[in-house]
């Protein structure tokens, strides 16, 4: 071998392809170009041969329905490996001159896996392979292919950086069908749920006034008389409890048995005034949601009598889901239900920090708290046979002010106006509330609430917007940021007013010591990964049995019971030591988040919502704003402070169409995910969450974030605009294949992403037939922004700061077009 492959080097290229016969070398990768085609339905099996052009047209249109872009990319693959694997290929010089052709074979596969591959420059090769081209021919295409091929490098990845992580506040345009929004909330919760949480009664019900002492005197009626309501011991439990705890018996007995509770603190003296009631129409939608959702059991705010009328998701305090099967308590799927329920809670109040909820599997219930990092829950306890547990918890969710049930108290009402009061130049300053302008739908996360607002006794009445939400503390705070921007006089980003991290019951509001009550997650049982057997439960029972912590499921005696009004979930917190609960080891590696408030000077309107075509590209070019005008928005953000916006999409592009609003013509907001673009290390934050319909390709492959992908980000949110909103006062649609944006993996988005824009003819087609009818006259400056942004269909390679001016150049243009023009 060694004598001939000496022999081998003092011959030429077309000498070595000669002596060397490609043969049958390349059937096996024929073969599976074949075998995929023909299981396709409908393809013609006398189709023989693929026939592309250099221009990447495929001339059978049947054909062209398997070779989608992801297809032919991954046939390209296997063809590589088929050639590289050949002797020839050992044995044909470089064409750099350095090592053989095999060498740059074994370099071009991950060029060709990368998102930034040009598909179209295979074709040629691919053409003659098929056909079975002399060997001259393939290897002279190769050789082509390796030297005119040359796609820009793709970016390290930055590894020092903030993962992406995606909730359910980032979709958009979406039906929430369960089909993708099950997985989504999943994924939202994933590692964020704990369950068996140490304490967890006393930290949430431990001081609701007077409960025990109720909960004690109501319990001690429950037990009395020849038949009474409930009997501790064997055989015991709670009278007229439904033996098969099917939905609706046990929704009666529930119902009547809370009337008794409540009748029984007015029998002994001590009649509460409860303005809420058990809710229970489980075959009736709730509105408010979309889509809208039923809901098994709960609280409800209000004393209705006639449960025909309809609730609302903004009146449910307490969501409960049911299960008749016992050993549903600890199914996903049970947990998920009532994790949905929290959210469109969450969503429809708000000023709700967190909400509290329940779930009872046949007799066995389990207590539950949603926030935003996440749920935690008690351990399981049998209802029947932990009766004061169970008037304890029930007479708990009656009895909580409405702080206790997760409301934000720093937000007051009074005369029917809702207000809240800020420290601001040394002056307390009340603020009072006009309306809600958005809520971010999702349980952990950040849930950005904005209200529209004024300052009380200023006569002029100026708007204000304040900003709630929920940061990880080692993320830079937003209002520096935008106090920054606004000293330095950046233009077209929303100015800076005040702002604070709020503080409830004398400290930083925050969720592991504030909301959680010091409440630690180390010992207790990750919800997704835990794994209940049997024999594990009646080990763990018999083990704290012998240590003197009751356990769900073991009786008591009643001299017992009365002592106590928390059992089961607790093994109960050290006295005074609630909020001191989680070691100094756990404090350090746990997760948390912090409420900060923001409040701006500017306010407006979404640019989707524009009253024209032309004003939607004004308010666009605006945000993009570069190099004219005293560069503007990003670009002035940019220059003026160093940061990079990072998150663009439809959510963050304000415009402002008011007369008399003072308010920038166009602006950005949002800086909570700003970063400096000299940075060398990342936040240090847990993750961050993302936008992924409108992300950049490059993003989306996890590149260190460049001002490049935020230019990119606003043609996706262009293309989306475009496909959704279909004029002004026009209610959005939902697209089926677009709606799968914001819940498929980032790397097969980055792929759809790429196919799109690869080929004008494809995106012509492509978005011709997928935007509404009044944003059609845009499907030429669509393409041409594309060009610019995509030249010659392929990611850039470089930063380019000319990229602002070439974007805003087109948008201009594009205002100008008198088929844009025309309504």
């Amino acid at each position: 071998l060694v004598s001939y492959l000496h022999s081998m080097a003092n011959l030429s290229k077309s000498e070595i392809i000669q002596s060397n016969p490609i043969g049958e070398g390349l059937n096996a990768f024929r073969d599976l170009f074949n075998s995929a085609r023909a299981d396709i339905p409908g393809l013609s099996d006398a189709v023989e041969h693929l026939h592309i052009n250099d221009e990447g047209e495929v001339k059978q249109p049947d054909a062209k329905i398997f070779l989608t872009y992801t297809g032919l990319k991954n046939l390209v693959l296997d063809l590589i490996w088929a050639l590289q694997s050949l002797l020839v290929a050992r044995l044909l010089p470089s064409p750099n001159g350095r090592g053989t052709l095999r060498t740059d074979l074994l370099r071009f596969t991950p060029v060709v896996d990368s998102g930034d591959f040009d598909i179209g420059s295979v074709v040629p090769l691919l053409n003659k392979v098929i056909d079975k081209a002399p060997d001259a021919d393939i290897w002279g295409a190769v050789y082509d292919l390796i030297t005119e091929s040359t796609p820009p490098p793709r970016p390290l990845l930055y590894l020092d950086r903030t993962p992406i992580i995606f909730n359910t506040s980032t979709s958009f345009n979406t039906s929430e069908h369960r089909k993708y929004f099950d997985n989504a909330l999943k994924d939202e919760l994933d590692s964020s749920l704990y369950i068996d949480i140490l304490g967890f009664f006393d930290a949430f019900f431990g001081e609701v006034t007077n409960l025990e002492s109720v909960t004690e005197a109501v319990f001690r009626k429950c037990q009395e008389g020849e038949n009474p309501l409930y009997k501790e011991g064997k055989g015991g439990g709670w009278h007229d409890w439904p033996k098969d705890a099917l939905e609706n018996e046990v929704l009666d007995w529930f119902k009547k048995l809370i009337d008794m509770f409540l009748e029984f603190t007015r029998e002994n003296g001590a009649a509460l005034n409860v303005q809420r009631r058990p809710f229970g129409q489980p075959g009736q939608h709730l509105s408010g949601s979309t889509p809208k959702r039923k809901l098994d059991i709960g609280f409800a705010n209000g004393t209705k009598t006639d449960e025909s009328l309809p609730y609302d998701w903004s009146q449910i305090l307490v969501p409960g889901e049911l299960k008749s099967n016992p050993n549903a308590d600890k199914r996903t799927d049970t947990w998920l239900d009532l994790a949905r329920y929290a959210r469109h809670i969450l969503t429809t109040q708000d000023t709700r920090r967190y909400v509290l909820g329940f779930t009872l599997c046949g007799s066995i219930m389990r207590l539950w708290e949603f926030d935003r990092l996440g749920g935690i829950a008690s351990s399981a306890f049998d209802i029947n046979k932990e009766g004061l547990q169970f008037v304890s918890a029930i007479l708990g969710y009656l009895l909580m002010d409405e702080e206790q049930l997760g409301f934000d108290p720093t937000i007051a009402e009074s005369d029917g106006k809702r207000y809240m009061e800020i420290a601001r130049n040394g002056k307390t300053e009340r603020l009072v509330l006009i309306e809600l302008m958005k809520r971010h739908s999702s349980v952990a996360g950040r849930a950005t609430t904005c209200w529209k607002a004024y300052c009380d006794g200023d006569e002029s009445k100026m708007i204000l917007v304040i900003k709630d939400s929920w940061q990880y503390p080692e993320r830079g705070e937003e209002g520096e940021l935008l106090r920054d921007a606004t000293e330095k006089n950046v233009v077209n980003v929303a100015r800076y007013y005040h702002h604070e991290t709020v503080r409830v019951g004398g400290k930083e509001d925050d969720i592991n010591d504030n909301i959680r009550k010091g409440l630690g997650i180390m010992k207790a049982n990750d919800a997704f990964r835990h794994i209940s057997t049997s024999s594990k439960a009646e080990s763990m029972t018999q083990s704290q049995s012998s240590s003197g912590v009751p356990v769900g499921g073991a009786s008591r005696s009643r001299s017992t019971a009365r002592k106590r009004s928390s059992s089961s979930l607790n093994a109960p917190l050290p006295p005074n030591k609630r909020s001191c609960s989680t070691s100094p080891h756990e404090s350090s590696v746990l997760p948390n988040r912090i409420h900060r408030r923001v409040i701006l000077r500017d306010y407006g309107k979404n640019i989707y919502k524009a009253s024209s075509r032309v004003a939607m590209l004004a308010a666009l070019e605006g945000n993009i704003e570069g190099e004219t005008r005293s560069r503007a928005g990003h670009e002035s953000l940019r220059n003026l402070t160093g940061i990079i916006q990072s998150d663009v999409s439809i959510g963050n592009l304000m415009m402002n169409e008011e007369e008399g609003n003072p308010t920038w013509p166009s602006f950005l907001i949002d800086l909570d995910l700003a970063i400096q673009e000299d940075r060398d290390k990342s936040s240090g934050a847990p993750n961050k969450t993302g936008t992924r319909a409108f992300m950049a390709i490059g993003a989306l492959y996890d590149e260190k974030h460049s001002f490049m992908h935020d230019l990119e980000s606003f043609f996706w949110v262009l293309f989306w605009i475009c496909i959704h909103y279909n004029g002004p006062n026009k209610e959005s649609r939902a697209v089926s294949k677009f709606e799968k944006w914001n819940y498929m993996h980032t790397n097969e988005l980055a792929e759809i992403k790429s196919g799109i824009v690869v080929y004008e003819s494809d995106f012509i087609k492509n978005i011709t037939e997928s935007f509404t009818p009044y944003y059609q006259p845009l499907v030429p400056w669509v393409n041409r922004l594309r060009k610019v942004v995509f030249p010659e269909g392929k990611r850039r390679g470089k930063k380019d700061r000319m990229l602002y001016s070439q974007m805003k150049e087109v948008l201009r243009k594009a205002q100008d077009d008198p088929n844009v023009l025309t309504e």
